[in-house]
């Protein structure tokens, strides 16, 4: 999550100035593309995330691979900070300019390169958003499926490694992105991937940018990978009693291999606020919004698997959509959920949103114990406060779960008790007497092979049998 950490766990910088001879010579090259006003200045350097504005010394508008590897070169001579900057729309903070420096923006940069259907690739220049590509590959059949919600650029999807509502089928910025441009930190232009579909040749570099945030490198030109428009595309909404519900069925839906495109879960709150927000009037209850991608048939076959999953799970109220318009209208929910949670009566003035990566279906259990507060509160119950396992002392058998009988009996003279009162260290020191050795393992100990054998006890010396004990603390 990035939330902002207290000011005593953040390293302490201090903003490097901007030396006069890079000022110039950046004024020099690009003129009125070059600017230091404080309107420009703060409006890059801030984005999405939580964090103050922290805006840099300068912002220049690159226009090609050359000018934005001029700056890089001018910078790394001089020791200055570099920002890529796209639209803004990210949620990571990595636009803040937190030591000074310039903003290379690249939402100039919108050119469509080249594209090759037969091959179903595209390459692009950083700035190209994906609603622009789409609406460029329109009459080729084809289109780009990565939706993050915002028309972010290409170039800062790449970066930040987006994904988006399409994930589930489609897959995330890493699984779509076959080479890049990048300009280094010194300057120089290096290009990855290739159109190829396979290739094991060399390193793996396009992995190594996509998702580094503008931190190893400035990503000038990006090369995707496109699919075929859908024959048919359908989508539906379904209400639920609860969360776990929601999510069991989504579970079994991708266990069952049914190829569903989208996939998304509002919660109570994020509908609520969308109802206060956008005045939708949806049913205050957990929502599964669906899509399906494909033929007529296949379409149509997909969602009377997944209604009758849903309805096994309690799912009621569906509601189906086959033009775009009503698509539309489904998905408005969830397309206004984020800024719906800005809304002026939902938060105190100038609270900015969180977000984190949850799964809540098949890793809560493996989360500890926040993960529990998480579904917990999705669940809307306060979560129970579970008790630690009983230590284990020296020989005392096997632990049998967790503790559930409470606090264990304390003596006056503070020596902890099993629950009929008797002292554990004093009878686990005599049992291990008894074997020769502590046992290990919570096993029977061993007698040691130099031992004399004992006698077994008579009637008068009779002792009490073996119990499981338990020491159970808080």
């Amino acid at each position: 999550m990035n939330a902002p950490l207290p000011s005593h766990a953040l390293p302490e910088v201090t903003p490097r100035p901007l030396p006069a001879a890079m000022l110039e010579a950046l004024a020099a090259r690009f003129g009125d593309r070059l600017s230091t006003a404080a309107a420009v200045r703060e409006q890059h350097g801030r984005d999405e995330s939580p964090f103050p504005v922290t805006p840099p010394e300068a912002v220049v508008f690159a226009e090609s691979t050359d000018d934005a590897a001029f700056v890089v070169r001018l910078a790394h001579a001089h020791a200055v900070p570099v920002i890529p900057f796209g639209v803004g729309s990210s949620l990571e903070g990595h636009l803040l300019a937190v030591q000074g420096g310039v903003s290379i923006d690249l939402s100039r940069m919108t050119r469509i390169v080249q594209v090759h259907p037969e091959d179903m690739t595209v390459t692009v220049e950083a700035g190209v958003t994906r609603e622009q590509l789409n609406q460029h590959l329109r009459d080729q059949g084809l289109f780009f499926p990565i939706d993050p919600g915002a028309n972010a650029s290409l170039g800062g999807m790449a970066a930040t490694r987006a994904s988006g509502t399409n994930a589930v089928r489609y897959g995330t910025m890493r699984d779509n992105v076959l080479g890049l441009t990048v300009v280094t930190a010194d300057g120089s232009v290096v290009r990855t991937g290739t159109r190829a579909r396979k290739s094991s040749a060399g390193y793996d570099l396009t992995r190594v940018f996509v998702g580094s945030e503008g931190t190893l490198g400035v990503m000038t030109e990006v090369t995707l990978r496109l699919y075929p428009l859908p024959e048919a595309v359908s989508a539906a909404v379904c209400h639920f009693p609860t969360v776990d519900a929601a999510v069991q069925t989504t579970i079994q839906i991708i266990q069952l291999g049914v190829p569903i495109a989208r996939c998304e879960l509002l919660d109570v709150n994020a509908i609520r606020a969308v109802n206060f927000a956008s005045k939708l009037g949806l049913r205050e209850l957990p929502m599964l919004l669906m899509e399906f991608h494909g033929s007529d048939a296949s379409v149509k076959e997909q969602a009377e698997t997944v209604q009758a999953l849903a309805a096994d799970m309690g799912g009621e109220a569906f509601e189906w959509a086959h033009t775009p318009e009503e698509r539309t209208r489904l998905w408005a929910a969830r397309h206004q959920a984020y800024r719906a949670g800005h809304a002026p009566g939902l938060q105190e003035r100038d609270h900015r949103r969180l977000r984190a990566d949850l799964a809540p279906g098949r890793h809560h259990q493996r989360l500890g114990r926040r993960g529990r507060r998480v579904r917990a509160a999705l669940l809307h119950r306060r979560p129970r406060r579970r008790r630690q396992l009983p230590h284990r002392l020296p020989g005392a058998g096997r632990r049998r779960g967790a503790a559930r009988h409470g606090r264990a009996a304390e003596p006056a003279d503070g020596a902890p008790r099993d629950r009929d009162g008797r002292h554990l260290h004093r009878r686990a020191r005599h049992r291990a007497a008894q074997d020769g050795f502590p046992g290990r393992g919570g096993g029977r100990g061993r007698r040691r092979p130099d031992a004399p054998p004992q006698a077994r006890a008579g009637p008068e010396e009779h002792h009490e049998p073996r119990q499981n004990l338990q020491l159970v603390t808080r």
